[in-house]
């Protein structure tokens, strides 16, 4: 494992911020037969979302469980939550939602490959 200094470690923590994380979790018409419409929709505004800078990070879940996603929006927690009430799947009843504030550091991202 890498060694990181103090004056590393203070450096990064100086350049901190908070973000605003999303749980998508399976709403109670998830299962509906007319929810994959929309749950394309959701996904073509996320990649939007994505576009425009407001949610750099996307992640879809990749197993059966309740929780369907993981997003870092760069606004605050108030913004964020007007911005997923306006989600067409949150509006549909197929997903809910929880907001977190959270802290990490600009221009971290996901890699192409595993490390």
């Amino acid at each position: 494992m890498t060694t990181v200094t103090d004056e590393e470690m203070q450096a990064s923590l100086a350049r901190s911020r908070i973000y605003c994380v999303v749980i998508l979790k399976k709403g109670p018409k998830y299962d509906d037969p007319e929810s994959r419409a929309i749950i394309k929709e959701h996904g073509r505004r996320n990649l939007a979302l994505r576009k425009e800078g407001t949610l750099p990070i996307i992640c879809a879940s990749a197993d059966k469980s309740e929780m369907r996603g993981v997003g870092v929006f760069t606004t605050d927690e108030a913004e964020t939550k007007r911005i997923m009430d306006g989600d067409p799947g949150v509006q549909a009843g197929i997903f809910t939602y929880e907001t977190h504030a959270v802290r990490s550091f600009p221009g971290f991202s996901l890699p192409d490959k595993p490390a």
